[in-house]
């Protein structure tokens, strides 16, 4: 049941909070604040306290600054980690909105509403469930992070080994008081990597979540004296860190995509979902691998999703089907990554899904083959692309798909792409250590 005004300022008064963060995120994920004093949480309720939106990267233009702040009452919380006796914080997410009420166009969290509103319209509700996965590594003498890890565990180790676990004990902790609902946690792959994941939620709520969980695992990193980083490859010859995206659409309380007579019990509906989703996945690749960095995990050799294919039978495609039926039936996209912004990242999935059921995009035949194993020739005869192989490429795809860059709008996708295009520039024009190991003393 959706919290009240009321509700809001007496939870506020019965936890005693003293500070109040208003928090929303900017065109590259990253969570802003403004901090405000409990006295102020009626006025902040009310949608009155305004920012300077010139202050945020692409936000908005110096003339044009001031900007309005709109919490979601159900997002009200604490920060469980921060000690009570300093006065309790608390949090609100909000949604940004120019001074004459209308929405911001460049807010992310406005972006998604805007996808989701459409699903709505013609019939859906989207379900979202994330993997999202990170590294701890240790920090110098001056508290500047290392990319030295914290263990050598393995995949599902256990302590001694897994000298992490009583970071990530008190990361699930401090999430389950904050409502989140966990389903598991363990080491991953690579020495000194993560995983942490709860359950699905209506696709708003879980791309909050995935803001928070951000900020939550950074913070209690650091007080175990670590670094978390969502990093997509921080380790050379190491598995990078991904974010698998779990989507379903449900249509009157029941999941759209499962059909009980269907040989792998998919409906309609979902094939043509995975037909969106291939058809615009190179586009996509810029929105939900953002960085220079999320092109040095999509390799293959480490398990990396780079190839455009789906399978209900393997891991090596880019969508996966998990075994799940019935209410449980989804689809796994498995290249984004957790530096992604999670609302931008959600809204041009469902774009792209629901351009597929609109425009009844057939999906190719299944590949029930290790692609992984595949020579090139074999994915060649077989019609299976890879995605882009850097973020230069990524942007120029997102570029000339038209339906992507609806997905985004205007603000938010000149602003994403020129922040992308000056990323790409600078990288380009570094010099790189590989560069001096390699060329130094042999020209």
């Amino acid at each position: 049941m959706s919290l009240t005004k009321e509700d809001v300022l007496q939870k506020a008064e019965e936890l005693d909070v003293k500070f109040v963060r208003l928090q929303f995120t900017d065109i590259l994920g990253v969570i802003k604040n403004v901090a405000i004093t409990v006295d102020q949480l009626e006025e902040a309720l009310d949608g009155e306290i305004m920012f300077d939106g010139s202050s945020i990267d692409g936000f908005t233009r110096i003339q044009e600054s001031d900007m309005k702040l709109k919490p979601d009452y159900d997002t009200f919380t604490i920060f469980p980690w921060r000690p009570e006796e300093d006065g309790t914080v608390a949090r609100l997410i909000c949604d940004v909105y120019m001074p004459d009420g209308t929405p911001f166009e460049g807010g992310p969290r406005n972006v998604l509403q805007n996808a989701l509103d459409e699903a709505a319209e013609m019939g859906y509700e989207m379900y979202l469930g994330p993997e999202p996965e990170f590294f701890l590594f240790e920090k110098d003498e001056e508290g500047e992070p290392t990319t030295i890890t914290h263990d050598n565990g393995g995949y599902f180790d256990l302590g001694p080994i897994d000298e992490g676990q009583d970071a990530r004990r008190d990361m699930v902790i401090a999430l389950e008081k904050m409502g989140f609902d966990m389903e598991a946690s363990h080491h991953e792959v690579a020495p000194g990597q993560h995983e942490i994941d709860f359950k699905y939620e209506d696709a708003l709520k879980t791309a909050d979540n995935i803001a928070t969980f951000r900020f939550v695992v950074k913070s209690i990193a650091n007080q175990h004296d670590l670094h978390a980083t969502f990093m997509p490859k921080p380790i050379f010859g190491e598995n990078g860190s991904g974010m698998h995206m779990n989507q379903s659409l449900f249509k009157d309380g029941e999941n759209a995509f499962y059909d009980e007579s269907d040989e792998l019990g998919l409906s309609q509906t979902a094939k043509y979902y995975i037909g969106g989703l291939l058809e615009h996945a190179n586009a996509i690749a810029a929105v939900t691998n953002p960085t220079v960095n999320s092109y040095k995990r999509l390799v293959p050799g480490y398990e990396a999703p780079v190839y455009k294919a789906w399978s209900a039978s393997n891991r090596s495609a880019l969508i996966r089907i998990p075994a799940a039926r019935g209410a449980g039936t989804r689809v796994e996209m498995r290249n984004p990554d957790p530096a992604a912004n999670p609302y931008l990242a959600t809204a041009v999935m469902l774009k792209a899904g629901l351009d597929g059921i609109k425009n009844e995009i057939e999906p190719p035949a299944e590949v029930v083959d290790n692609i992984f194993a595949m020579s090139a020739q074999e994915k060649e005869e077989a019609g299976i692309e890879s995605l882009p192989g850097n973020l230069h490429e990524a942007v120029n795809e997102l570029l000339s798909d038209e339906l992507i860059q609806k997905a985004l709008g205007d603000h938010v996708l000149e602003h994403f792409v020129e922040a992308k295009r000056l990323e790409w520039d600078v990288y380009r024009t570094q010099v790189h250590d590989w560069e001096l190991d390699q060329y130094l003393k042999t020209f």
